[in-house]
Order: C-alpha cells, then sequence, then structure tokens
C-alpha cells in the first residue's frame, strides 16, 4: 500500500489541469477525486452500408482495436458490413398490485386508456415533435407469477435519444395519475409498486452481417471450404454450450462495448440487455451466427441495442462530441448499425485466431508491451525482449528471465 505521499501524487498527476474542463468531469459523478484514464484508439477501415468509417474504441484490453481494424479492413476488400435495423421500440413498466376483481381492472383500464394518453401530451410535447413518444399501452397480467401483480407497460420510440429521463418521467406522471383514478373508480387496492423502464429491449434490434464466396476464405494452411466448415462449427458450438457461449459473446462485446463507452452511452445497460437477449430462447447461447449455402459464406449477429446520440453525455463531454463527429455525426440508428458492425467484426477475428493459429499469439504479442511497460525496460532491453520472444511463447516468468530482473 503507498504512503500518504505517493498515493496523493498518483491521484493528483491524472488531475486536469484546465479547471474548466475538471469542473465538467467532476459534474458526472460524485466525490470525485481524481480521473480514471482509458486508451482511446481508432479501428480504420469499416465499410458499412457502403459508408467507410474510422471508428472510435475506448477499451484496456490489449489486440481489441487491432483485431476488429484487421477484421474490417478483410471485408472491406469483399463488400463489407450489411446492416438492418429491425424495430426501435423501448419498454417501461409501472409495476403494481391489485386485490379485486381482474375484470373490474381490465374495465378500468380501458375506460382510463384515452385520459391516460391525454394526461401526458404536455410531459412528452418535445419528444413528439421529434417523431418519438408512447407508442402504445397494455394492461399485462403477471399473477401467475406473483400474487395480485400486473404492469402498465408503455410502448416508446425515443429517435435519437437513449430515452431513460424521458421514460421514466413518463412513467412516474401517469402512476400518479393512475392512482388518483384508481381511488375513485376501484373497488379493490391498486398499489403501484415502482415505475421503471427496462433496459431489456428485444424490440430494438440490429443485424450486422458479411458475406463472400466460400473460396475467398482460403488461408495458407486450409481450403475456403475447410475454413468455413470450421469455422461454422466453432458458431455451432457457442450455440450450443454455455460454457463457450459466453466466452464467445464476451469477445462480441469487447468490441461493443469500446465504441459505446466512446461515444458516452451506457455500456452497462448495453450488456445487460444484450446477455438477456442471448438467453431469450431458454438457453444462454451464442449472439452470432453462420451458414453456407450456394457456394456463399454468411456471418451475422443482432443485437438488442438502445443508443443515443443526443442527451446525456453527448453535448458536454469533448471526447464523446469528437467520436460523434469522427463518425459522421449518426443518427441513433446508424450508430446501432456502427456498434454492431464492431462486434460483429471483433468476433470474426476471434474465432479466425481460434480454428487457425489459436488466440495467443497474437494477444500474447500485444501483451509483452505491458509485460515491458511494467518492468520499466530500456529501449535495448525492448529490442531484445521483442527479437527473442518473436518464434517463442510469451510469459512473464521467461521475460524476467532473459532480462536477468528475477
Amino acid at each position: 500500500m503507498q504512503n500518504d505521499a505517493q498515493a496523493v501524487q498518483i491521484l493528483t498527476q491524472y488531475w486536469n489541469d484546465d479547471v474548466a474542463l475538471q469542473e465538467l468531469h467532476d459534474g458526472f459523478v460524485e466525490n470525485t477525486i481524481s480521473n480514471f484514464y482509458l486508451p482511446y484508439g481508432i479501428a480504420p477501415n469499416f465499410l458499412i452500408d457502403d459508408t467507410v468509417y474510422a471508428v472510435p474504441m475506448v477499451i484496456e484490453e490489449s489486440s481489441v482495436v487491432a483485431a476488429s481494424a484487421k477484421a474490417a479492413k478483410f471485408w472491406m476488400d469483399l463488400g463489407g458490413f450489411k446492416t438492418k435495423v429491425f424495430g426501435t421500440e423501448k419498454k417501461g413498466h409501472i409495476h403494481f398490485t391489485y386485490d379485486g376483481e381482474v375484470q373490474e381492472l381490465l374495465g378500468f383500464f380501458r375506460n382510463l386508456r384515452k385520459d391516460l394518453f391525454e394526461k401526458l401530451e404536455p410531459v412528452q410535447e418535445n419528444m413528439k415533435q421529434r417523431g418519438g413518444g408512447v407508442t402504445d399501452i397494455n394492461l399485462i397480467d403477471r399473477t401467475g407469477k406473483i400474487p395480485n401483480y400486473y404492469q402498465f407497460e408503455f410502448d416508446f420510440e425515443t429517435v435519437d435519444s437513449m430515452g431513460a429521463n424521458f421514460i421514466n418521467t413518463i412513467l412516474e406522471t401517469a402512476a400518479d395519475f393512475i392512482k388518483d383514478k384508481a381511488n375513485d373508480n376501484l373497488r379493490g387496492e391498486l398499489e403501484i409498486i415502482m415505475s421503471i423502464l427496462s433496459n431489456y429491449n428485444p424490440g430494438c434490434v440490429v443485424r450486422a452481417q458479411v458475406s463472400c464466396p466460400v473460396d475467398q476464405l482460403q488461408t495458407d494452411t486450409l481450403s475456403g471450404k475447410a475454413y468455413a466448415e470450421k469455422f461454422i462449427k466453432a458458431i455451432q458450438i457457442a450455440e450450443n454450450e454455455v460454457y463457450r457461449a459466453v466466452t464467445h459473446n464476451k469477445g462480441i462485446m469487447n468490441g461493443v462495448d469500446a465504441v459505446v463507452l466512446a461515444t458516452g452511452n451506457d455500456f452497462r445497460a448495453v450488456e445487460a440487455s444484450v446477455h438477456a437477449y442471448a438467453s431469450k430462447n431458454g438457453s444462454y447461447q451464442s449472439l452470432s451466427h453462420a451458414k453456407v449455402e450456394s457456394e456463399t459464406f454468411t456471418f451475422w449477429l443482432d443485437l438488442p441495442l438502445a443508443l443515443g446520440t443526443v442527451g446525456g453525455l453527448t453535448g458536454i463531454h469533448p471526447l464523446v462530441k469528437f467520436s460523434l463527429q469522427l463518425l459522421q455525426n449518426p443518427s441513433a440508428q446508424q450508430l446501432m448499425r456502427i456498434v454492431a458492425s464492431v462486434g460483429l467484426a471483433q468476433n470474426f477475428a476471434a474465432i479466425n485466431s481460434l480454428i487457425t493459429h489459436g488466440i495467443q499469439k497474437g494477444h500474447m504479442k500485444m501483451h509483452l508491451n505491458n509485460m515491458l511497460t511494467l518492468l520499466q525496460v530500456t529501449d535495448e532491453e525492448r529490442r531484445i525482449a521483442e527479437a527473442y520472444f518473436a518464434d517463442k511463447t510469451v510469459s512473464f516468468s521467461a521475460l524476467k528471465k532473459l532480462l536477468h530482473r528475477n
């Protein structure tokens, strides 16, 4: 453990000398004592729906940016990534209990629905001007799971904002209105438990896909057909074996989270939604899939991505604003397409390594740099180490022995 002077020195060296910029960062969270930096990298060569992007990625894991860029370059020469947004619907719920007759509750909801939409008009005026707002409200009976438990389920379109604050404001406004009306019109007791958006977004899904003739997949050691067959088997394992599926999907999220972070979006919400989506069929499975039909190899994934390009940090964090400018100021749907494509690229790079030379060759080459930095080596020692491990397995013990650091 560092002494007080060492701790202060570590904390203050990451403090920003620009007072105004530091005050801006202080405002993001409470009790700020320093800034925690992560590398900000660029993955070039992403051809997505006939537009070329240089994609910003914020991540601390070695080889992720390089792998994404390499995969992007490979697919750029074969037509790039094609995407499709299936929907942008988000959901929120008023969770409540009711101890009366269900038919009475149904009648109450039918009579209330029109008045409820009218009550919400002032709250969603600005959102509706942008093309969004509440699109539907339904009563959901969950008494089979919990006695007397129901939901008012709201569907939302939030256009280019992620929409969390808007959704929660709508729900809480509606809950107060519903409670008042219930007191006057229901014989049973309606108790509001909570009102909150859901970060699970199966109605807000994008697909990213690549394809090419099988013979274009040929490597030094595998024919195109053999490569495709091995690749598809690797995917099938992740579709059927949970131990593999978790690591497989984690690799996808290496790419996804890095872009989500760089653009000021909530990677924790994205992670939660994606992993729930991976379990939608009753077991946890691969998010990506592959097939060969008519001598054409196709590789794709579907992801639920609730993202925003306005609101939140997008207008106030300097690097977030830079990221969005670098991405040509995308709409939320365009950002969904970009993020999904990076996730697919990262997955392709990982599987390609696994079925050919193995994952560690490239990963440990990148990791060697971290080891050398930790040992604070000289330029000459770095040159010796890089030459020595060019054709050998990297390990920290072997490195220390080579440099006489035992």
